[in-house]
């Protein structure tokens, strides 16, 4: 059941913030070689010269930190991109943020040889960006405004065609396909600080934007007539959401590659605890959109030792199951 009050709504973000830290810890803690959780307090406060500790410091904690962020970002996006569609099973992807990213990959792969995550992160960030600009572009062409269905189109159309380059690109050179199929499965793995620190800028200010949109998505929710009687402009507030879903899923999937599930699913668990007020729900999607990527990515590290399992591959494995059930059981928690 919802909370509906404020004392409420603070236990539950508390409890939220709660599970994210033992995520963390867990993903501090398990790996190919497991770590006692004294030690990893032990690495963290007081560094020795162990391989513990040097495992800790110079590799777990750069990859959580990637985690946590992705995972938030994902969350909120989806939070977002389904209140702006009042479609509960729009994710992220909607706007061809993935399909941009990954033709991004893919030519940067092939053009300039960049096989490092470090190196096309950034390619993979532009693409994301000018795919979701000209979704929006096509989305508001004809009346002069975008609507939650012309932007839907205006996705599956880019992102059809985007998939159909990067398929090009990747049979005329067979060796792209190995450096691009790491990429597309959705991994932290190798993702550090060299990958967050470049793109934190753009997801703070995704935040921001996402979270001044939330009275605006209230409104939206009552309907975009009953929005515009009570002062609400429509198409920024619009363009305000899409901005937001861009450098939020952008920067996102340019660090980890294209995971799916998470902001699909992440908000209906969110909106389940918060009820429908977004002011409530996108921080709620955050913590919990960072909570399950770092226990995916955990259990990947379980499934397959002493290698791992891609924490996008997890997320699909568990992520339609759970989807499919959640649309059988609770016929989706109303928008």
């Amino acid at each position: 059941m919802p909370v509906n009050t404020w004392r409420g709504r603070a236990v539950l973000f508390a409890l939220l913030s709660l599970l994210a830290g033992l995520c963390a810890l867990l993903s501090l803690a398990i790996g190919a070689q497991n770590i006692a959780f004294d030690e990893v307090w032990r690495a963290l406060v007081a560094p020795e010269s162990s391989d513990e500790h040097v495992i800790v410091r110079t590799l777990r904690v750069p990859r959580t930190l990637v985690g946590l962020a992705v995972g938030a970002a994902l969350g909120l996006a989806g939070a977002l991109i389904q209140g702006h569609t009042r479609n509960p099973i729009a994710d992220p992807g909607l706007l061809g943020v993935s399909a941009g990213a990954a033709f991004g990959v893919v030519l940067s792969i092939y053009a300039l040889d960049l096989r490092l995550p470090g190196g096309y992160v950034w390619f993979a960030f532009a693409g994301a960006l000018a795919a979701s600009v000209v979704v929006f572009l096509l989305g508001a062409s004809g009346r002069g405004r975008s609507t939650p269905v012309t932007l839907a189109l205006a996705g599956a159309a880019v992102s059809a065609l985007l998939g159909a380059l990067t398929s090009a690109l990747v049979l005329l050179d067979p060796d792209s396909l190995d450096g691009f199929r790491f990429w597309a499965a959705g991994s932290l793995a190798g993702r550090g600080n060299d990958v967050l620190f470049p793109l934190l800028p753009f997801l703070l200010l995704g935040t921001v934007l996402a979270f001044a949109n939330a009275p605006a998505l209230n409104s939206l929710g009552l309907g975009e007539d009953v929005a515009r009687t009570l002062g609400l402009h429509v198409g920024r507030a619009r363009v305000t959401g899409v901005a937001a879903v861009t450098l939020l899923a952008g920067a996102a999937v340019a660090a980890a590659g294209p995971i799916g599930f998470l902001g699909l699913i992440v908000p209906h668990l969110a909106r389940a605890a918060t009820g429908p007020d977004h002011r409530s729900l996108l921080p709620a999607s955050a913590l919990l959109g960072a909570s399950v990527l770092l226990l995916a990515d955990v259990a990947g590290r379980l499934a397959a030792p002493p290698g791992e399992l891609q924490v996008g591959i997890v997320l699909a494995a568990v992520g339609a199951p759970f989807f499919i059930h959640l649309i059988r059981r609770r016929r989706l928690v109303a928008l």
